[in-house]
């Protein structure tokens, strides 16, 4: 089984949950043993790639702005390309502009996904309900792609893909371990960078800059 072939399951959860109107996003970058696999929550009809017109890749922020601030301020993203996505409103990123993006991504060998693959319109709050739903396919997911380190951003999807309840501001960088499929993978619950967690963005910017050298260290 390939990433490929989860894509059915995560259409049919979109038409359970997401916005009828727009299209599941599913994930992107370097999918063969990346050094980070980032999990955040759900995406929102703000991804451009989310329109059912898009026909290029329906991977994570595409069309967006502030998380790309935290790549590049972790040393994951090039200079030339976060520029030219800070200059680019969101109808200016082309099929082709989001493949030179991720592309990048693949080169800096980290691996970006959401819990719930359901577009939203907007960023309204999903019950743990709807997120454990999708639980046993990100744990395919990772099986799949293989990571060095997880990195889980806010309370909730660190909660329900660790199994326990997780404050972040009681465990930054605790190391968390997690069992998929006979083998271990290291987990580490960040603070949850963009809209109303922006104001925490120094911190998850600290604390993975944290892990990416503990983890260059170990490996």
């Amino acid at each position: 089984m390939g990433l490929e072939d989860l894509k059915p399951k995560y259409d049919r959860l979109q038409r359970k949950y997401g916005a009828k109107e727009l299209d599941s996003i599913y994930n992107g970058g370097c999918i063969k043993n990346p050094d980070i696999c980032f999990v955040f929550m759900n995406p929102t009809g703000r991804n451009i790639a989310s329109s059912k017109e898009w026909k290029g890749l329906k991977s994570p922020w595409i069309g967006t702005k502030n998380i790309w601030d935290l790549f590049y301020q972790v040393d994951l993203l090039d200079e030339k390309i976060y520029k030219e996505i800070k200059r680019r409103k969101p109808a200016e990123w082309t099929e082709e502009f989001a493949e030179e993006v991720y592309e990048d991504v693949k080169e800096h060998k980290y691996f970006i996904t959401n819990l719930g693959k359901c577009t939203q319109i907007d960023a309204r709050p999903l019950p743990d309900s709807v997120f454990k739903e999708y639980l046993k396919l990100l744990e395919k997911e990772i099986e799949i792609v293989n990571p060095k380190v997880i990195v889980l951003f806010g309370n909730q999807v660190s909660s329900i893909v660790l199994g326990q309840k997780i404050s972040v501001s009681q465990c930054r960088k605790k190391l968390f371990q997690k069992e998929i499929n006979h083998k271990i993978y290291d987990c580490y619950s960040v603070y949850y960078p963009i809209g109303n967690g922006r104001f925490n963005i120094d911190k998850s910017i600290e604390d993975i800059k944290w892990i990416i050298e503990k983890t260059r260290k170990e490996n």
